[in-house]
């Protein structure tokens, strides 16, 4: 019989945060996470320092998550371990972790979809939202809307056909000669500055999304505009980090405004990493105001890569009994079902 009240350790290793946490019951008693810096000079995640990195902290991330929490490993109901989507060499790290670990145990194993964990992260503390509810999913890989029928059925409705929302802050913030990540960054600057500069916003029908035509809008911008005053960058910075973060917000919210309608739902949610963004946050409680919205917003330490949505998605799953057993490997493509009918 399935233990009521289960209690898991989640583990977390999809790109460069290497991160642990205990879930008791249904509730994150630690969230631990290790973050790498070693990227920073290159510009963004380099694939094989990240999966060096996981190997060496994985083991006191995971002492440190169960010391926090008061558990002992024996005391544990099952492992779980992010499955996909990621990073190759960086999932192998987590899997394998986990794998071994189970099987010393004689316990559960349970795989996670990284992207259906940060919906769930809303189940972590309350307000909680109800079912059917829709969900913006914003990442530095992934830009999703989302509806969720239940913590084990969600369905993407749209996604977008090139790059992700956070991709685009990041290359932006490139060409502006900001240090990686940008996108906080870009949300800091754009603070004091004026939506003064326009950029050129995608044209698509239903609820796709695409960011690769307002990346070259930018840089053309930028080519033309520092021709004729060098030091441009300089000089507009504030403003140019408010122009490219209210576009990239506006693009955002234009269709989950669409998306919303077309499925009579209020219950709007945001997760992902971008979605810790002050502006799309403020944006939203604007808008729903305006709509009859009920919005709901994780908080900031279940935005990012994190071990606890890990944890309460495996919360659910294993009320389920939705185990995987050793033969599983990571699927760096992995997905949410996608609806047909975007």
């Amino acid at each position: 019989m399935t233990n009521k009240s289960p209690k898991i350790l989640a583990i977390e290793s999809s790109c460069d945060d290497t991160s642990a946490a205990v879930i008791v019951s249904g509730a994150v008693k630690s969230n631990i996470i290790a973050n790498q810096e070693v990227h920073a000079m290159y510009g963004g995640v380099v694939p094989e320092l990240a999966s060096r990195k996981h190997q060496e902290s994985i083991v006191p991330v995971v002492d440190q998550a169960l010391k926090l929490a008061e558990i002992a490993k024996n005391e544990l109901d099952a492992i779980a371990f992010t499955q996909g989507p990621g990073l190759l060499g960086s999932l192998l790290v987590g899997c394998s972790f986990a794998k071994s670990m189970a099987m010393s145990l004689d316990i559960p194993l349970i795989g996670i979809n990284h992207m259906e964990a940060h919906i769930l992260a809303h189940f972590i503390e309350d307000p909680k939202p109800s079912f059917p509810f829709l969900c913006l999913t914003v990442s530095g890989g992934h830009t999703q809307l989302v509806l969720v029928h239940s913590p084990i059925d969600m369905q993407v409705i749209g996604t977008t056909r090139d790059d992700a929302a956070g991709e685009a802050f990041d290359k932006i913030g490139k060409y502006l000669g900001l240090p990686y990540p940008a996108g906080p960054i870009i949300d800091r600057l754009a603070k004091e500055g004026r939506h003064k500069f326009t950029f050129s916003k995608p044209k698509l029908d239903g609820l796709e999304y695409s960011f690769s035509g307002l990346k070259t809008s930018v840089l053309y911008f930028l080519k033309k505009a520092i021709k004729e005053e060098p030091d441009f960058i300089k000089n507009n910075l504030n403003d140019l980090c408010c122009s490219v973060q209210s576009t990239i917000i506006a693009i955002l919210i234009d269709k989950l405004i669409i998306a919303a309608n077309q499925h009579g739902i209020n219950q709007i949610a945001i997760a992902g990493g971008v979605s810790a963004n002050s502006y799309l946050r403020l944006q939203l409680n604007k808008i729903a105001k305006d709509l009859n919205w009920k919005v709901f917003i994780p908080a900031m330490q279940y935005c990012t890569d994190n071990a606890g949505m890990i944890a309460i998605n495996a919360h659910y799953k294993y009320l389920n009994q939705s185990f995987v057993d050793q033969s599983v490997t990571p699927q760096p493509r992995m997905s949410i079902n996608p609806c047909t009918n975007i």
